[in-house]
């Protein structure tokens, strides 16, 4: 039987300013030796056990990309089965944070506009985050 593995996802967003009319997303690449290699992705990471998610969401994102949450929105619950793994994300939307997000376990990163992320290459678990995204944000 396959596990679910429980993840928080942080949708960090940089909304539009001064200078810049649209929305930002930021992302980070998938290393090539991971499951889903190569896939650009909303950071986040297992929740272990014991931890809250909101606990977990915290950690893993001053973990990755050296932020500290301020305050979030849960957005939505997705579950996926890839067929050799299956996961549970607790997606968050991230707008209120300290720090400046950067990659910090040497992977690719970028903010990315609205308009972008129907080109890039997710993990299918991410479509639905993005239709998400593009309901809420999208002009």
């Amino acid at each position: 039987m396959i596990s679910t593995v429980n993840v928080a996802v942080g949708v960090i967003v940089q909304k539009a300013t001064f200078g810049c009319e649209e929305v930002l997303f930021f992302l980070t690449k998938r290393h090539e030796h991971v499951h889903q290699a190569n896939k650009w992705e909303f950071p986040g990471g297992k929740i272990e056990q014991g931890e809250t998610v909101s606990e977990a969401l915290a950690r893993e994102l001053k973990e990755e990309v050296a932020i500290d949450v301020l305050s979030c929105e849960h957005l939505s619950t997705i579950t996926h089965d890839y067929g050799d793994k299956k996961v549970c994300l607790q997606v968050y939307l991230v707008d209120n944070f300290e720090g400046q997000p950067k990659a910090l376990e040497g992977q690719k990163e970028g903010w990315f506009a609205l308009s972008k992320l129907a080109e890039m290459n997710f993990p299918k678990a991410n479509y639905p985050i993005i239709e998400l995204l593009v309901k809420r944000f999208a002009v």
